[in-house]
């Protein structure tokens, strides 16, 4: 933290008061910057970018290991716009194919951004949020977001907290926050700002991700896959899309079909995922319609099917098919 911004350890008050009423640099003309958000899995940074971009593009879980891809959100707000990118949470307990393919990504999107926001759970540094504190790059602007404030007790015993974390890394700023709250997210968008090139826009006014609809849909799917199994799937199930087509219709705007194939590595995975005559599946396959009927203002006509792909996480050229990079 600069030292012109640096509180006293011993009153949080002051701390949340000096780390959250810098003023933003006058905007001259057209601001824009890619912005990473970093850290652990599960710390809540898909639920960050969601609230960032205004709306959902980003799946959220409460099982770790949901974000598998780069996904770029962006926001556009008087003449700045934020390009933000979420990245999957470092991996550290197994080196599968997979998870290689993941942290490549991370490494990747921290190469070359003008801010990072460092997302921690307020209170808690572990040392998976060690590894992924590494990785920060030198001379590289970086915010430290102390997200799910929400869920400290008192708040006065993050003071310590604090010290701590000054030490370990020169973070510009402190962010106290809870990614669920409407006012952070406002305050949040105030301090980036500042860090942000005089440049001309990447994307256009209304644009809110560079991922096509198809991913979108392939995420979606993925997320309810893994809300109504809990913790039973392994985090490797993923999703193929098969088939999207966009027909045409005289009773709807837009019409799209959609066929996909949720890949398990075992039986017993594929007869979870089905469920008691099928209705599990039914279940996964309404919500996930749902949920991009909106997405996509569109009529959607989905179908699922389960296939067994045994050991595909550790296998390089099978992730890449799968559309890992």
């Amino acid at each position: 933290m600069n030292e012109a911004t640096q509180p006293a350890s011993d009153d949080l008050e002051a701390m949340l008061a000096a780390a959250t009423t810098k003023p933003a640099v006058p905007v001259e003309g057209q601001r824009c910057g890619v912005i990473a958000i970093v850290g652990k899995p599960n710390v809540g940074k898909s639920t960050l970018l969601n609230a960032l971009v205004g709306q959902k593009i980003s799946i959220t879980s409460r099982k770790a290991q949901t974000t598998r891809h780069r996904i770029t959100g962006i926001r556009t707000l008087n003449q700045t716009q934020f390009v933000f990118v979420d990245t999957p949470g470092f991996q550290t307990r197994h080196s599968t194919a997979l998870n290689k393919s993941l942290n490549k990504t991370v490494m990747g999107a921290i190469g070359d951004v003008d801010l990072v926001l460092f997302v921690v759970e307020a209170g808690h540094f572990t040392p998976a949020d060690a590894k992924v504190l590494s990785l920060l790059k030198p001379g590289v602007p970086a915010l430290l977001v102390a997200n799910k404030l929400d869920t400290v007790n008192r708040r006065a015993e993050l003071a310590p907290w604090l010290q701590e974390m000054q030490q370990r890394h020169a973070f510009n700023e402190f962010v106290p926050m809870s990614a669920k709250n409407k006012g952070d997210i406002e305050r949040l968008f105030g301090i980036c700002e500042k860090y942000l090139p005089e440049q001309p826009w990447f994307y256009a006014e209304d644009e809110l991700t560079d991922r096509s609809e198809k991913f979108l849909a392939s995420e979606t799917v993925r997320e309810k896959l893994f809300r109504f199994t809990g913790d039973e799937l392994p985090y490797t199930s993923t999703v193929i899309i098969d088939k999207f087509d966009e027909e045409k219709s005289k009773t709807h705007k837009r019409m799209v079909r959609i066929s996909a194939t949720i890949v398990v590595e075992r039986d017993g995975h594929k007869a979870m995922v089905i469920g008691d005559k099928g209705e599990r599946l039914k279940r996964i396959g309404t919500e996930a319609r749902q949920e991009l009927e909106k997405l996509m203002d569109a009529k959607v006509f989905l179908e699922l099917w389960v296939k067994v792909r045994s050991g595909w996480a550790d296998d390089e050229a099978r992730v890449r098919s799968f559309g890992y990079e």
